[in-house]
């Protein structure tokens, strides 16, 4: 089967599928239809850029059928003033109500973060979903003898993130570890792709702002992140397929409060050239 196909009856020969390609897969000759170019197949890196952006729906491409691909609605784009309120209105939530997300609304979540830029579309990032109390418990009991580890061991570095405060909260009841949230997601990859550490980063960025439209509070979990990546401990608690690291892990649960004013920050600091 051919890399892609295209309508000849529709197809008005622009050459656009051919200019956006990313691996110039796409050969086109102003007058005449596009075709693959020699090992199209093998260079693709199955973007769907050429499928997207035909203004006609000419260009099927054999794993990315224009029939599955939805068309763009401009009723839901966005004026710039609502995607900056959008954005800054984003909190991180560390109070939680005593209520469970589904399984349903984490799945849906998890579907539009695979969605987020990958690096030559490499879509590396798996995912692992706690949301059993026990579970989540054993993770920040975890977290916190990783820090007692590295109070004692180093000492300078551990006190500077302020673990022997956490380790006394945790210590009178306090979970700053998860913050008693009712889920967490983990995303992980292999920790030798080199484009994994960027992939799951920007997807969990998309996680947490599409969990703001349905209601939900995240809070990146950066204590359990580096107690993955250090403590052998917490590597056979996550139990993470063989050759993977934890890239990211995120608390998602109903906010407890709302919050109503959007906090200034630092002017940023740019470099014109």
């Amino acid at each position: 089967m051919d890399l892609f196909l295209i309508d000849k009856e529709t197809c008005n020969k622009d050459g656009i599928c051919a200019t956006v390609c990313p691996t110039s897969v796409i050969d086109f000759k102003k007058g005449e239809y596009p075709v693959p170019v020699k090992m199209a197949d093998e260079i693709c890196i199955r973007c769907g850029h050429c499928v997207a952006v035909c203004p006609k729906g000419s260009f099927s491409h054999k794993d990315i059928p224009v029939a599955d691909c939805s068309e763009i609605n401009e009723a839901y784009s966005l004026s710039v003033d609502q995607a900056e309120h959008f954005l800054r209105s984003r909190r991180s939530i560390r109070v939680y109500k005593d209520k469970p997300v589904s399984r349903e609304s984490l799945a849906r979540l998890i579907d539009i973060a695979r969605y987020a830029p990958s690096g030559h579309n490499s879509q590396c990032a798996e995912w692992l979903v706690v949301d059993s109390r026990k579970e989540l418990e054993k993770l920040s009991a975890v977290t916190v003898d990783w820090m007692r580890w590295m109070l004692e061991n180093a000492s300078e570095f551990a006190l500077s993130l302020h673990m022997d405060l956490a380790v006394r909260r945790y210590e009178k009841g306090m979970d700053v570890i998860l913050r008693h949230a009712p889920a967490v997601i983990v995303t992980h990859a292999h920790k030798e792709n080199q484009l994994a550490p960027a992939t799951c980063t920007i997807a969990l960025a998309y996680l947490e702002l599409a969990a703001v439209s349905m209601g939900f509070g995240t809070c990146f979990a950066g204590y359990l992140k580096a107690a993955e990546n250090f403590f052998p401990k917490m590597k056979e608690t996550l139990a993470l397929p063989n050759g993977h690291e934890c890239l990211g892990a995120m608390m998602v649960g109903y906010p407890k409060f709302k919050y109503h004013r959007l906090p200034t920050r630092k002017e940023p600091l740019i470099t014109w050239r």
